[in-house]
């Protein structure tokens, strides 16, 4: 019978106090994953992990190491904290290191109302064998489709537990199904390929596989005959596929840890307009049944609501404990961790808030200019916040949608580009980001 993993952090804990350690917190994480893959019809890959991993952190006065192990037995613990705190005191001293202090901590929460976990079994090989084929049946179903590179259908269930020195322990458990299938069509220096794909904490709410098979053929077809755009500059519409890597440049540059190195284009914005009056960022880690919710965080602190940006002003920076105390602000429930991590600074559900107007009207309005449906390579200079990648999408001439393009790059600032986005009101409401098609009315497009 598998050892409960509060025990297991408790044991950690108890053995780093023997090591020598002053401080000390403990992550287990028990998890399953299932992957099926299938290729013309046939089954060509199956895989099932299973495994609980242990991680350590200690503090000997200012100094800290992390260890962590896949064997949990306790002779594999007793040495993991021996050798942490041997690390630890070859370490040097960091001013900024510790726990949280008690009054810090979370002291009630939730689980059961953010429905992080679905009761239901963990389906068989077979069940997800079948929906993998029916994805690409429906896809090889689309005509001009010739065929499916891969047609994948995946579980995966999580059980996460913390304990520290300073009281805090806690855990939780998630669970995710998933389904995606790439198609392809044409021949040669003419084929193009595209995708679609569903992931779900609840099975029950996972599209049904012919939706995401057809949607993959549809959309590789609208790819074909793609051609080189004309250079200049242009107005650019983000589709919401991608549009939440924008968003995600922005999350990166307001990340506490790039703040407190000064590695940011947004490090002077604090208290400033970032995005146009009229639209707000809200983080909001207790949404239920969502992949980014979290009780708490890898520290032990309360996750709570809270407005990145309000009405276009940067309201502040997404801090752990340690780049907080580097920052002298308050920690604002972010930690993240692995068992063989330390926290660091990470953000939780976010939306953006979505416009009044459809994708549809936005490209009746924009003229003429691109739709980017899919990304390639990324060149962004955290400093500067210059902006370059490798772009494919639809022409829009006059309003309209005339042809695929690809081969080209768009570039820009990316502080200019957030500062005139207009959004549509398109954002699937079920994602951790949940962000709409965005129109950035100017940027460089090099094509031919």
């Amino acid at each position: 019978m598998s050892q409960p993993l509060n025990d297991l952090t408790h044991a950690l804990l108890s053995a780093a106090k023997e090591a020598g350690a002053d401080t000390a917190d403990a992550i287990a994480v028990r998890g399953t994953s299932v992957t099926i893959d299938v290729r013309a019809g046939t089954l060509e890959q199956a895989e099932r992990a299973e495994g609980v991993d242990i991680g350590l952190r200690v503090f000997v006065g200012q100094r800290a190491a992390n260890v962590s192990a896949s064997d949990t037995s306790s002779r594999t613990i007793e040495e993991m904290a021996q050798r942490a705190v041997a690390m630890a005191r070859e370490a040097p001293e960091d001013p900024y290191a510790g726990l949280a202090d008690p009054s810090q901590l979370s002291t009630s929460w939730d689980v059961d109302a953010l429905e992080l976990h679905d009761p239901a079994p963990e389906p068989d090989a077979a069940t997800l064998q079948d929906d993998a084929m029916r994805a690409e049946a429906a896809a090889l179903a689309v005509k001009g489709v010739e065929q499916v590179q891969g047609s994948s259908a995946t579980y995966g269930a999580q059980h996460v537990y913390l304990a520290a020195t300073n009281g805090f322990e806690g855990g939780y458990k998630r669970t995710n199904r998933g389904m995606s299938c790439v198609a392809i069509s044409g021949t040669g220096t003419g084929m193009e390929r595209d995708y679609a794909g569903d992931s779900r904490t609840f099975q029950t709410e996972l599209r049904a596989p012919e939706d995401i098979g057809t949607e993959a053929g549809t959309r590789v077809l609208e790819r074909m005959g793609a051609i080189q755009p004309p250079t200049g500059s242009y107005p650019v519409l983000f589709d919401e596929r991608v549009s939440s890597t924008l968003i995600g440049h922005l999350l990166a540059a307001i990340n506490g840890a790039s703040i407190a190195r000064g590695g940011s284009w947004l490090r002077d914005a604090l208290g400033s307009d970032v995005l146009p009056v009229g639209l707000s960022l809200i983080e909001d880690p207790l949404r239920p049944r969502v992949s980014g919710s979290r009780p708490f965080d890898a520290e032990g602190l309360a996750t709570r609501q809270r407005k990145i940006i309000d009405n276009g002003t940067l309201t502040g920076w997404t801090l752990d404990l340690a780049n907080a105390r580097k920052l002298k602000m308050e920690p604002t429930g972010n930690a993240a961790r692995g068992t063989s991590s330390v926290p660091s600074p990470a953000t939780w559900n976010v939306a953006l808030t979505q416009g009044e107007v459809s994708r549809a009207e936005l490209i009746r309005d924009m003229g003429t200019g691109l739709l980017v449906t899919s990304m390639i390579g990324s060149t962004i200079n955290p400093n500067t916040g210059d902006y370059s990648r490798g772009a494919a999408g639809l022409w829009i001439e006059n309003g309209e949608i005339t042809h695929a393009v690809n081969e080209c790059t768009i570039a820009g600032n990316l502080r200019d580009m957030l500062r005139a986005i207009v959004p549509a009101n398109d954002a699937r409401t079920h994602l951790s980001r949940v962000v709409p098609s965005l129109l950035v009315p100017g940027m460089t497009l090099a094509g031919s």
